[in-house]
């Protein structure tokens, strides 16, 4: 990883990174994009505010040395070498094409509660009213709200949200966590299978969603979440399931994976 200090900002020097790709591909709701391509967004309520210079240039502005290598370079993943994962995917035809398609998309590594909510609250729902939700509920409590802010709330009390059936199971995932019955910590150092059946115990997380939260929420890399458009993509290319390459990172390849067939459904058989 190359960077410069430059005048309170950091300047990043990174391949394998684009912007657009990686905050506005589904991952994460809380990142916007302004008419001069400025990037803005929070993590555990930090706010920053990023852009390309030029190719393969990342400006973090008015940021510390210490919150980027404390904060930034871990929450995008900076320390992972993404040339190296791309040429092993590229072993298999489709994901050279997946990877060549988008390869700038990196995994983002979120906060697991956030992640949580946040997925719940993505069930068959799309993009803008999940932001909206979550602008939203960060509105009313001045940020991401933790379980204790939300303890005393009711799927009724929420209706601000206009989240329909899933303010209840918001409620349900923070008695849980609160209750210690689900134990954020402890499931992201379970082994995969035991990990993700902890999770499913809470209401409306089904497999999807709990490897959702793996993923993005606790950076493991072997959970793969299948939606409709990945169905697609396993009953097209891979019927007897993913290729030996992805091992250990199935995750991250279907990050390339969901971006490319999203953005070339005519590959796909209706």
């Amino acid at each position: 990883m190359k960077y410069e200090a430059i005048q309170g900002d950091i300047v990043l020097y990174q391949e394998d990174f684009d912007l657009a790709q990686t905050l506005d591909c589904g991952q994460a709701f809380r990142w916007k994009c302004d008419e001069n391509g400025i990037w803005s967004g929070y993590y555990l309520e930090r706010y920053l505010e990023l852009y390309h210079k030029k190719e393969n240039v990342i400006v973090f502005k008015n940021t510390s040395e210490e919150d980027f290598l404390n904060i930034w370079s871990v929450y995008f993943d900076l320390d992972t070498d993404y040339s190296v994962l791309k040429k092993r995917f590229s072993e298999d035809d489709i994901l050279k094409k997946a990877c060549d398609f988008a390869g700038g998309i990196r995994l983002l590594r979120q906060d697991s509660w956030e992640a949580l909510c946040s997925f719940i609250i993505s069930q068959n729902n799309n993009i803008p009213r999940i932001k909206g939700i979550i602008s939203r509920m960060c509105e009313k409590y001045d940020g991401f709200p933790s379980p204790e802010a939300l303890a005393k709330e009711t799927p009724e009390s929420l209706a601000f949200l206009r989240a329909g059936f899933r303010a209840g199971y918001i409620i349900d995932a923070v008695q849980k966590v609160l209750s210690g019955e689900t134990d954020l910590d402890s499931i992201r150092k379970m082994p995969y299978e035991e990990a993700k059946k902890q999770l499913m115990k809470i209401k409306g997380v089904g497999p999807k969603v709990a490897d959702c939260v793996l993923l993005f929420g606790m950076y493991r890399t072997e959970a793969f979440p299948v939606d409709v458009w990945i169905k697609k993509v396993m009953a097209n290319f891979y019927p007897d399931g993913m290729p030996e390459c992805t091992k250990g990172y199935e995750g991250i390849a279907q990050q390339y994976l969901f971006h490319y067939a999203r953005n070339n459904s005519h590959l796909l058989e209706k």
